[in-house]
């Protein structure tokens, strides 16, 4: 099969850059499960522009930039904070729908780590908004093929013609993808001129996150193993207020802007206790409010905290929050009367596949969209509702740059079909299983919101076990889905331990994860 992008993911930022480089080309967008099943959907607080007065870009950028504690790169900021309201009058014409006022303005909302109000939104639902509005455009464009349940294995390089290749290879390029087509259980040769990565995040290498169960690190795993340079995956953001249900995954998201309406955080006593953290108190950034919660229970010996918003009027509370209202509800929790027992998760992956401005990645022809990607607009810890924002503006980055090429540039031939020389259908389900909480385990355990050197060092030890028995099966096994996620969410764990700032590089448990596909 051939296609002018070859487009991987449903998201945001994978919908959007379909929608502009299909004024040029054909695209061919693949997901490996429904098209709404991607992060996007569950976004709830909404997405950052600079829209009214007194707000400012200028004001936009220094909150974006204090709260990624000095590790931003500042030329991402303000590419994104300038071009936000261009691209959300794009998201409109695509038939979005924000809240307004009666009077017609937009009814923003203010979360952590903003000065002003700023945040556009659809209820408490903002991101299955987008996600819907963004879906119907895909499926009416005459030059988009969307193909569900299927499953991208590896990108394809120069190594699939047979070349040994680095990280310093001169000329690296992608070609396409090898997907799994879990209907025929086939895997498919898909050659494009342009390949774009948007495969979310990798929340679900924690035991406990707020992603839903798709966010496996797919496409960070394929551009690492495809020597593409990934940097900050050690920035894992957790999000300080999930819904405490054990038993519930993912966990159910209860969004800032629920504190932003006048949310505060309480102790399991009734104490608040954020105003000995952070002057913003309940309103401080993300990082700070979920080391705050993480550093009481511990002290306590406790498994979460209260989040309190019965002192504010209850009609305005169920009119704001009506999904959020609905899903307390449904455990017993009336939040107009009752406090919302609130703990963290892991939410966001910081880092990703680094690119500049454009969406590139350091491989030609392959661009790495949205929580894949690392544009260095978060930096250490993203500003809330900056993440929307970002996989749309460079969505429209990545389509104009790559429109711009589409003329010059050939499909690559010669790539061969995969090779299931060797392998078998596994029986061995039960030990992916295993293997895939035990990771999650080791992570949720060694490398969570507190973490030292001790704690990295033992966790890639234990890492570098699962990962040779994985790559054992791997070897000898014709992929499925579950084995081909749990091989990516160990990659993605071992960036996540690698690149942390405490680990060095004398720990002496590195391994290669690399293609195996020559070898059979």
């Amino acid at each position: 099969m051939k296609t002018d992008f070859l487009v991987i993911g449903s998201g945001a930022a994978g919908l959007s850059f379909a929608l502009k480089a299909a004024a040029y080309g054909h695209v061919t967008v693949v997901t490996k499960g429904e098209m709404t099943e991607c992060n996007t959907n569950y976004a709830q607080g909404g997405i950052c522009s600079v829209t009214y007065e007194p707000d400012t870009f200028e004001k936009h950028i220094r909150d974006t930039l204090v709260c990624g504690a000095g590790k931003c790169n500042e030329k991402a900021v303000e590419l994104v904070v300038r071009r936000a309201p261009e691209l959300i009058g794009d998201l409109i014409a695509w038939g979005t729908r924000f809240d307004k006022t009666p009077d017609g303005r937009f009814e923003l909302n203010r979360e952590g780590g903003h000065t002003e109000h700023r945040i556009l939104h659809h209820e408490d639902l903002t991101g299955a908004e987008i996600e819907r509005a963004l879906v119907e455009s895909v499926r009416r464009h005459p030059n988009i093929t969307v193909l569900e349940h299927r499953f991208a294995i590896d990108l394809l390089t120069q190594h699939h013609l047979g070349e040994f290749v680095t990280r310093h290879t001169r000329g690296l390029a992608c070609f396409g993808a090898y997907v799994l087509n879990e209907a025929t259980n086939e895997i498919e040769t898909m050659l494009s001129k342009f390949t774009v990565v948007a495969t979310g995040g990798c929340g679900n290498i924690y035991s406990t996150t707020s992603n839903p169960v798709v966010a496996t690190g797919d496409g960070i795993a394929m551009c690492h193993r495809a020597k593409a340079i990934t940097e900050n995956m050690e920035f894992i953001q957790f999000h300080p207020t999930t819904l405490y249900n054990p038993g519930e995954k993912p966990n159910f998201l209860i969004t800032e802007a629920m504190r932003g309406f006048g949310a505060i955080l309480r102790l399991r006593s009734g104490e608040e206790f954020m105003d000995k953290y952070h002057p913003m108190k309940s309103l401080a950034p993300r990082d700070v409010v979920a080391r705050a919660i993480y550093s009481e229970m511990t002290k306590r010996g406790e498994d979460y905290v209260y989040l309190d918003v019965t002192h504010k009027d209850p009609e305005a509370v169920r009119s704001h929050f009506p999904n959020i209202y609905e899903k307390c509800r449904s455990i017993g929790i009336d939040i107009t009367r009752d406090l919302i027992p609130v703990t963290p998760a892991a939410h966001y992956c910081c880092g990703g596949v680094k690119v500049d401005t454009d969406g590139q990645t350091s491989v030609k022809r392959l661009y790495a969209l949205g929580e894949t990607s690392c544009t260095g607009l978060h930096g250490a810890n993203r500003l809330a509702s900056n993440s929307l924002i970002e996989a749309v503006v460079y969505g429209d980055q990545a389509a104009r740059h790559a429109a711009a090429q589409l003329d010059k540039t050939e499909f690559q031939e010669g790539i061969p079909d995969w090779d299931f020389e060797g392998t078998q259908h596994t029986e061995e389900m039960l030990m992916i299983i295993q293997s895939k909480r035990e990771m999650q385990t080791i992570m949720s355990n060694y490398v969570g919101i507190v973490r030292s050197n001790l704690s990295l060092k033992r966790a890639m030890r234990r890492l570098s076990t699962l990962y040779e028995e994985t790559e054992e099966l791997y070897g000898k096994t014709k992929p499925n889905r579950e084995l081909c996620e749990l091989r990516n969410m160990i990659a993605v764990a071992y960036l996540v331990i690698k690149q942390g700032r405490e680990i060095k590089e004398s720990v002496g448990c590195h391994f290669n994860m690399d293609y195996k596909q020559s070898e059979k």
